[in-house]
């Protein structure tokens, strides 16, 4: 999974503060501090639907557009992906865990409790 770029992460903001759909319009005015062009919004979506990050639907003569998947799916992809680019998962994992407060480590603790950890990941 890629990251997103600095106006596709703006984008998806916007998406995923929502709960329903939006069309390019709608996004457009979310983002209207940007001054962005209708076609930018536009193409930005587009982009964002053909690698899987948005799924869209036709309401009458537009498109809506929602995301795929919650924003914590979506960096779980990322934490996930990256891992797998390293020589070594175990050191990577012991590195990031060296680097969380307490707070996020008693969170990563709960987590880890309550997942089933016997079933691998697809």
């Amino acid at each position: 999974m890629n990251r997103l770029g600095d106006l596709e992460r703006a984008v998806m903001d916007v998406l995923w503060a929502q709960d329903e759909p939006l069309t390019v319009r709608e996004v457009g005015r979310a983002l209207a501090d940007r001054d962005l062009a209708h076609t930018t919004v536009m193409t930005v979506l587009d982009r964002l639907a053909k690698k899987g990050v948005v799924s869209r639907d036709r309401q009458g003569r537009a498109w809506c557009y929602r995301p795929a998947a919650s924003r914590e799916s979506y960096v779980s992809e990322l934490m996930y992906d990256a891992l797998g680019e390293t020589g070594d998962r175990d050191a990577a994992l012991a590195a990031f865990v060296r680097s969380m407060s307490g707070t996020e480590a008693e969170a990563l603790r709960r987590a880890l409790a309550e997942a089933d950890l016997d079933e691998p990941r697809t």
